[in-house]
């Protein structure tokens, strides 16, 4: 009798931080600050999850083997939709390209990022932590040349952004939360239709006192539905977040997660950081738009991969 109720025990502790992490996840509850950065992990306690349902099953602890059944099962219905594809809406036609970047305070490689331009031909490309020395060192490379339209929120530091476009772009009002300088463009289609292009890039949550900064960074990104918008950039944030989730609810989609390629992490790039890898980068474009294809890149010299999406204007 004793063992059996160690063995119990045993199984429902196990257990017990998967049920907990399942049910904060269907929330939109913050705990404590740290949890911002443990439930983009989510993926991996989604794989995780089957070892307390088959020590629940192998032991026969029929109670603890339901609970774990319903607790991989919230987890795994909140992943597995990032590696399926979707489907889209009716393809209009008109292409619009898009790339964007974490330069790491302006070290990421010049050349290799011309050669991402070069070969990938985007019409938009937004940047983040763009200083004004990585801004100078495009520019003499050419990137002006071949995207001669640019919205400039460069700064020293990690705040700075950009937004660099083929087509006329008009600046809108900048969003500035804890001097982290997300740019805002709108971009005028050579078919005549505006869209509105964000350089995405709140606050990093690493620390207790950034937590509010980057929540507010995230909410004050523009809602969709209204007119057409693409969120394209680094923001700090997987679709585990309640602000993420509460920006696709309104009315974007996330191009990888539509491609079934959601789980391709972006960041750290090999060697920066001694963690496993997530996916904050992203493309988020107006739920009207269709998805034609979506890529994670390698660039030298800085912690985050460039994403790129190659979408459609609705007709």
């Amino acid at each position: 009798m004793i063992k059996s109720t160690w063995v119990s025990a045993l199984v429902w502790s196990v257990l017990a931080p998967f049920t907990a992490w399942a049910a904060l996840r269907t929330t939109t509850w913050i705990p404590v600050w740290q949890w911002i950065a443990l439930v983009a992990f989510t993926p991996y306690v989604a794989a995780a999850s089957a070892v307390p349902l088959l020590l629940a099953l192998g032991l026969r602890r029929w109670a603890a083997a339901a609970v774990a059944l319903v607790t991989s099962a919230t987890l795994v219905a909140a992943v597995l939709p990032r590696f399926l594809a979707d489907g889209d809406p009716p393809d209009g036609g008109l292409r619009l390209r898009v790339l964007a970047s974490n330069l790491a305070v302006g070290a990421g490689d010049t050349a290799s990022l011309m050669t991402l331009v070069r070969t990938l031909s985007p019409d938009v490309l937004t940047l983040q932590e763009l200083t004004p020395e990585a801004l100078r060192r495009l520019d003499a490379a050419g990137l002006r040349t071949l995207m001669p339209y640019v919205v400039d929120r460069s700064k020293g530091g990690v705040s700075g952004s950009g937004v660099y476009s083929r087509y006329p772009l008009s600046e809108d009002p900048l969003i500035e939360l804890g001097n982290f300088r997300q740019a805002r463009a709108v971009l005028e289609h050579p078919s005549g239709r505006k869209i509105e292009i964000v350089s995405v890039h709140p606050c990093a949550p690493r620390y207790d006192y950034k937590a509010r900064c980057w929540a507010d960074g995230l909410n004050a990104l523009p809602r969709g539905g209204d007119r057409l918008r693409v969120l394209a950039g680094d923001f700090n944030a997987t679709l585990d977040h309640p602000p993420v989730r509460a920006l696709l609810d309104s009315g974007y989609r996330d191009a990888a997660d539509v491609t079934g390629q959601g789980l391709i992490p972006t960041w750290p790039q090999r060697g920066w950081e001694p963690v496993p890898g997530v996916t904050i980068d992203h493309v988020l474009a107006d739920s009207r738009m269709a998805v034609v294809s979506f890529g994670v890149h390698a660039l030298p010299g800085t912690d985050h991969r460039p994403v790129f999406a190659e979408l459609t204007l609705p007709s």
